[in-house]
């Protein structure tokens, strides 16, 4: 019996290891640069990242209305009402990637980036309730335009960019009052930096001084969201749970500074030496209103057998604007479907055990240009890889893998197109460390 008691321990130890793997690989690339390539990512503060891990992505995106995914607990940070649901520790972490495609005209170029996607834990908590906590991407810039224009007879190249991100670290609670409902909130603390960078260079006069301007935003704050779930069910192992989520309109601080430098030489292959730099503290700080968001969504599931469900969402982005006279942004709605099929969850078949997910989602996002609404479509797919269990160590792990195959734009209007295809991979580790008969 110690053998096999050891033999568990060795196999939950290895799984951890896995994770943290994951979590350290993802961190140091995350650090280093946005994984955004959008020229879209130039409004507002940029391509924002949803509150949605491997499992949620690959059925387009509904969570509004999960509780439970397979039979057992799944981290489920879009509606923390789901918390409550919790029956053993959950630890999940990850990675996020992407290869696109930009075509604008005749031209195109294409870009693949890949990053640090998530960390979160959720822990059952007395005999109703459920805590989470983690930190995840929440918005992401990553825009690069370039022109060659003339001054009388010199030529210089004028170049328009940005990077950066903002992440956000949260902590929610969930309870379930009384049978079949449940209510739960996060707080989230929102920081990081975004910078748009100004460029003039002059690649044919030697004696010239290129000059580049820097736009650092450094933004924090807190945000409060919060959901509700009914669930029920309806016999024959079917269970259906109808869920809502919202947001309010939370304030986070906006606070600029400008950085001037000036370069010489300015030729291509000899390295730029500073000059002179400039600090100008210009805009100092301001406050920026985040939308008031609203999401409703249901799944039906039999047992661990099978789930659907679908998801709609709003968000009114009107009175927001970080840019002072940037174009203003508008409503946004989307719409997903998805499910799950597990062929044979008692079966000795590897491949009876896999969960196979799939799934649409269509989004009219919040930016107009040239008259047009810029739109997101994507069809998504996924499985998760069941990892083995012992006697002595009831572990049910999981690797979740996810893929997007979708389209953001239009060529028309002159306005780029966006093919893209984003995968994300988390590992999913459940397991007693904290069970609810510990507070019974």
């Amino acid at each position: 019996m110690q053998k096999h008691f050891i033999q568990g321990l060795k196999k939950t130890a290895s799984t951890l290891f896995i994770a943290l793997g994951i979590l350290s690989c993802g961190t140091a690339v995350y650090a280093q640069k946005s994984t955004s390539a959008s020229p879209y990512s130039k409004l507002g503060i940029g391509q924002m990242r949803l509150d949605l891990l491997p499992q949620t992505r690959a059925m387009g995106g509904i969570s509004t209305g999960l509780r439970y995914l397979g039979g057992t607990n799944t981290m489920n940070i879009a509606n923390p009402a789901s918390y409550s649901g919790f029956h053993h520790t959950i630890f999940d972490a990850g990675l996020y990637g992407n290869v696109t495609q930009l075509e604008k005209g005749s031209a195109a170029d294409n870009t693949a980036d890949f990053a640090f996607s998530h960390i979160t834990m959720g822990i059952p908590l007395g005999k109703a309730g459920g805590i989470a906590l983690g930190l995840m991407p929440f918005s992401d810039v990553g825009y690069s335009y370039n022109n060659i224009k003339t001054l009388d007879t010199l030529s210089y190249r004028s170049t328009l960019s940005g990077e950066g991100g903002l992440n956000k670290a949260f902590i929610g609670y969930g309870i379930s009052p009384f049978k079949g409902f449940s209510i739960g909130a996060n707080v989230s603390y929102i920081f990081g930096n975004l910078t748009d960078i100004s460029k003039i260079e002059f690649p044919y006069s030697l004696g010239a001084y290129n000059t580049t301007q820097k736009n650092i935003r450094s933004f924090s704050g807190a945000s409060l969201d919060y959901g509700v779930q009914y669930f029920k069910s309806l016999g024959n192992k079917l269970n259906l749970t109808v869920g809502y989520s919202g947001s309010l309109n939370n304030t986070i601080k906006d606070k600029s500074t400008i950085l001037i430098t000036r370069t010489q030489p300015s030729l291509s292959d000899v390295e730029n030496i500073a000059t002179d730099t400039s600090y100008i503290n210009e805009k100092g700080s301001r406050n920026i209103n985040l939308p008031l968001k609203h999401n409703v969504g249901f799944t039906l599931a039999k047992s661990n057998k099978w789930l659907v469900g679908a998801d709609f969402k709003y968000a009114d982005w009107s009175d927001f604007q970080v840019r002072q006279g940037e174009q203003q942004l508008g409503k946004s709605y989307g719409v997903a479907i998805g499910g799950q099929f597990t062929p044979d969850p008692s079966s000795i078949r590897y491949l009876n055990l896999v969960d196979y997910r799939i799934g649409f989602r269509y989004d009219k996002t919040q930016m107009n240009i040239n008259g047009t609404d810029i739109k997101d479509m994507a069809i998504t797919l996924g499985m998760g890889l069941p990892l083995p269990s012992t006697p002595y160590s009831r572990a049910f792990s999981k690797i979740n893998v996810s893929a997007e195959l979708g389209q953001m734009g239009t060529l028309s209007n002159n306005l780029v197109r966006e093919r893209y295809i984003n995968f994300n991979i988390g590992f999913t580790l459940n397991d007693k460390w904290f069970s609810r008969r510990n507070y019974d």
